[in-house]
């Protein structure tokens, strides 16, 4: 599967099957709440939500591929992610682009 932030792929003509989504909700860790606190104080990476957004991010984009399996694409294009808070001390992560099937042009 092709995955590209690009409108387009070189060398093939792009038949649009649909939007393709994916995506996770993700809530903070009381521990890494703490450390959160400690690090505002001294400053530095807060390796806890970094890790958390990471495998997030991981679970999103592989959602979306699955999705676009599904329905046959050859390729996801315009990939794009986003992320909104859901509730207090929660977060959605979404990855989602365009599902197409690839021609040669």
């Amino acid at each position: 599967m092709i995955v590209t932030t690009t409108n387009g792929i070189d060398g093939k003509e792009l038949e649009i099957i649909a939007v393709v989504f994916g995506n996770t909700v993700r809530a903070k860790h009381i521990g890494s709440d703490i450390m959160a606190v400690l690090k505002n104080i001294v400053g530095g990476e807060l390796k806890g939500y970094s890790d958390m957004l990471t495998q997030a991010r991981k679970e999103a984009f592989d959602r979306m591929v699955e999705n676009a399996t599904e329905i046959g694409a050859d390729a996801v294009v315009n990939v794009r992610f986003t992320t909104s808070q859901t509730m207090a001390g929660a977060a959605e992560l979404l990855a989602y682009g365009t599902a197409v099937k690839l021609k040669d042009a």
